[in-house]
């Protein structure tokens, strides 16, 4: 399948009361799937469950 670069926004919860904004780029089938992928970093990097991690926007990035 035909992976295309998205690029995603958006926050996730670093402290109790404080989210930190993020911004990634990463090529993914579909919009969805880049959403997906997002989870499984942030949170595996962060040791965040997804109730933490807050998607705002995912656009397709056109050319390379």
């Amino acid at each position: 399948m035909d992976e295309k670069k998205f690029e995603v926004k958006g926050t996730y919860q670093e402290k109790r009361d404080f989210w930190k904004p993020y911004t990634k780029v990463l090529s993914a089938p579909n919009a969805t799937q880049a959403k997906e992928r997002i989870f499984a970093i942030i949170g595996s990097k962060h040791r965040l469950a997804r109730p933490y991690i807050k998607v705002e926007s995912v656009s397709e990035l056109s050319g390379e």
